[in-house]
């Protein structure tokens, strides 16, 4: 696996080895990367051993074609001697009420169905009334900010025990993180990702689809939970922000938990009624 250099080594080893870096990790040609690019290879070559200096728009467009995430591209601004250009404002400055406002509304108008927003660690950021329904019964210790979606979902003492179909479900949510590492290259996430996936597999008492009462032809990989001594199916989808141009909010992804399947619907229905 190539080994995209850290943020703290990026003012030392210059703009060359990271860009060389995260082409290799998308499996990019110096060729495809210059067509992509409109350059020549002989200049993405130049700039990858020292030979040239990008200039700052080069820089940009090349952590475009890569797909590299916009944390990253300021840390190639700076190995190229150029200023960070992609601010990382926090999310309650003033700056962004208009955003967290939005957020509430969005996650509040999605009830009775559960919604939450997470950051590029999986710490949930907002939550709507009916994902702290499923929260019920958790131990305080694991409801403390900043609350961790992953941590709390595949914790023994967490949500794991209550999903009736964790091991899919666990291989799952282990499988998006490991293209989340991949795709940012990022440590702290692969710290929390080796601790979720050391984490034992309580026994859920899990049956085939062929015992269930009534099996159900579902769209999408469900996440069967009991709760409150009821069965609840939900697929989940995710959607993140269009064209971002600051840090935090590129980093942002709202979660939503459809029912996938009509009981459960009514249940959450009658539930916050």
């Amino acid at each position: 696996m190539t080994t995209v250099p850290s943020q703290a080594t990026a003012g030392t080893d210059g703009v060359g080895p990271l860009l060389r870096a995260w082409r290799e990790q998308r499996r990019v040609s110096q060729l495809e990367l210059a067509l992509r690019a409109d350059s020549s290879a002989r200049h993405i070559s130049f700039i990858e051993t020292g030979r040239s200096r990008p200039s700052e728009e080069m820089v940009l467009r090349l952590a475009e074609e890569l797909d590299v995430p916009m944390r990253e591209r300021n840390a190639l601004l700076l190995a190229a001697g150029y200023a960070p250009r992609f601010p990382h404002t926090p999310l309650d400055d003033p700056a962004l009420d208009a955003l967290r406002d939005g957020i509430e509304r969005l996650i509040s108008g999605f009830e009775p169905y559960p919604a939450l927003v997470v950051n590029a660690m999986y710490d949930v950021v907002a939550a709507n009334r009916g994902v702290m329904m499923l929260f019920d019964g958790v131990p305080e210790s694991l409801l403390t900010p900043p609350l961790n979606a992953v941590r709390l979902t595949l914790h023994p003492q967490g949500l794991a025990p209550r999903i009736l179909n964790l091991r899919e479900w666990r291989g799952h949510l282990l499988e998006q993180m490991r293209r989340d590492i991949a795709l940012r290259r990022s440590e702290p996430l692969r710290a929390l990702y080796e601790e979720v996936a050391a984490f034992p597999v309580p026994d859920t008492g899990e049956r085939r689809p062929e015992e269930q009462d009534a099996p159900v032809a579902y769209f999408a990989l469900p996440m069967v939970i009991e709760h409150e001594g009821r069965r609840l199916s939900f697929v989940s989808s995710i959607s993140t922000f269009n064209t971002p141009m600051d840090v935090t909010v590129a980093e942002l992804a709202v979660e939503t938990l459809l029912p996938a399947d009509p009981a459960t619907a009514k249940y959450l229905q009658s539930w916050l009624s």
